[in-house]
């Protein structure tokens, strides 16, 4: 009987144990729902070019217009593979949880498959590229004090960050 009792309890806190992890697990991306906690940041040290290892390039413009070339879809779009170029619109924003761009491709001239994406994929998940997009990026900053734009890619339990590093800043 008391073993029983033993076996019982060690089914009961190992399913929560379980489902535990199965919660705190997935909490990955989810973090940054409300935001990264950035609340100082001015559209100065937003404006600028911004690259990406994948050899995207998004000016900043300090009058809100901005050039985009080859940047991938954010969340799922990412697994379409396409990438978008032309010309859009930024602002920056605060909410309680930190602050976001915005930028809007409002024009686009080119797009482009990524190197490497799927080309198994079917034509209906591939779908032909957007003329139109827009992006939500958050405003994070380094150990430096330097800012950095994210968002990210793919699927949102795999906490995949697309990072753009500022390598200019605009006039």
């Amino acid at each position: 009987m008391r073993g029983d009792r033993s076996w019982t309890r060690g089914v009961v806190v190992g399913c929560l144990i379980a489902v535990l992890a199965a919660v705190t697990g997935c909490a990955g991306p989810y973090q940054y729902d409300d935001g990264t906690g950035v609340h100082d940041a001015v559209a100065a040290e937003v404006a600028g070019t911004w690259v990406n290892i994948d050899g995207t390039r998004v000016v900043l413009h300090a009058n809100g217009t901005a050039q985009v070339e080859n940047l991938d879809g954010q969340d799922f779009d990412f697994d379409d593979g396409w990438r978008l170029s032309g010309r859009g619109r930024w602002q920056l924003s605060d909410r309680d949880g930190g602050q976001l761009v915005r930028l809007e491709l409002t024009g686009r001239t080119h797009a482009d498959r990524r190197p490497g994406a799927d080309a198994t994929a079917t034509a209906a998940a591939a779908g032909e590229a957007p003329s139109t997009y827009a992006w939500s990026m958050y405003v994070d900053r380094r150990k430096g004090g330097e800012v950095t734009l994210f968002f990210f890619f793919g699927d949102p339990d795999a906490g995949n960050a697309y990072v753009l590093m500022r390598t200019s800043a605009v006039p």
